[in-house]
């Protein structure tokens, strides 16, 4: 990889560690569900205008729309909302890449190597102990909110990755942008029923003013820098060297989350919370790090931060 791609790289991970300081920033002035269908609903409309739908069965947008945009944001952001730390957040949602080793595993078939099964048991041992901390210092409800998005967004992976297999070479950018019209109309129809019919709209409305002008700028780096130019640049990568040279890089993505959180938030993580960090990102490594060599791999890509992997193989 030349320097200059290292470069991109590195500037991936800084879009993607600074999204959950926007996530962080927006969920203090929306309800949770409003702001997750916000979210997407800005990329929906002029993805459907603009961008050409995809060569895939629909069912696959939908399973990838409803697990990597509404069960992962619906509970990400809920467990933000009710007290999960930012950075702690952008680590425990690196759960996703155990989780869909294990969904290839179960729904597709896909054979799991020893070395895999390894890095999911330290990747389990690290949300242990990450979970014990929270709960001799807080409660343990936003981290396993926080693992349900991580499921979420792991079935998302499964979607993304029968799409990929039915039909090779497919875009992965326009995929994505494709899915995000699938979360906004169900998030607003909770958000409804869950916050109160007018508690997102007189929000939205307070955001056009000078106090809810923070929420609007986090909404639109969320959605463009994020996402579109994240995305963007990670799809470039992703073009010009194999899958396995650029995923690691997702893995410093807490890194600057945590780093971050720590800076402009005041969070100040545990030590034993970084220690379980460390343990789940070794093991999300190497959970998601081998495949054999014959193994073809498709990569596809999410906005959060993540490599979401779809081939006839397992999660690279």
């Amino acid at each position: 990889m030349t320097n200059r791609d290292r470069l991109l790289g590195l500037t991936v991970v800084l879009l993607w560690g600074l999204n959950f300081l926007a996530i962080r920033v927006g969920l203090d002035h929306f309800p949770p569900f409003f702001f997750a269908a916000l979210r997407f609903a800005v990329l929906a409309v002029p993805a459907l205008l603009f961008i050409p739908r995809p060569p895939v069965r629909m069912r696959w947008i939908l399973l990838y729309g409803t697990g990597f945009g509404i069960l992962q944001f619906a509970f990400l952001f809920t467990a933000m909302r009710v007290g999960m730390p930012t950075g702690l957040a952008s680590l425990v949602l690196q759960s996703s890449a155990p989780f869909t080793v294990l969904l290839g595993t179960l729904l597709l078939g896909e054979r799991i190597r020893p070395v895999q099964i390894a890095g999911i048991a330290v990747a389990v041992a690290g949300m242990a102990v990450i979970g014990w901390d929270r709960l001799a210092h807080a409660t343990l409800l936003p981290v396993l909110l926080t693992l349900a998005g991580g499921l979420g967004w792991a079935f998302g992976n499964i979607g993304a990755r029968l799409a990929g297999t039915e039909t090779p070479g497919v875009n992965p950018l326009h995929l994505m942008l494709w899915t995000t019209a699938i979360p906004p109309v169900p998030l607003f129809a909770l958000s409804a029923f869950a916050e109160g019919p007018t508690t997102g709209a007189r929000a939205l409305a307070e955001a056009f003013t000078p106090a809810g002008l923070p929420a609007l700028l986090a909404l639109a780096y969320i959605a463009v820098l994020a996402t579109v130019v994240g995305t963007g640049l990670w799809t470039y990568l992703l073009g010009r060297y194999p899958a396995g040279l650029v995923a690691p890089f997702s893995l410093l993505v807490p890194i600057v989350g945590i780093a971050a959180a720590w800076t402009f938030l005041g969070e100040t993580p545990t030590t034993l919370s970084l220690i379980g960090g460390v343990v789940v990102l070794a093991g999300a490594f190497a959970a998601t790090s081998s495949r054999p060599r014959a193994t073809t791999v498709n990569a596809r890509i999410e906005p959060s931060g993540t490599p979401a992997m779809a081939g006839t193989g397992r999660a690279a």
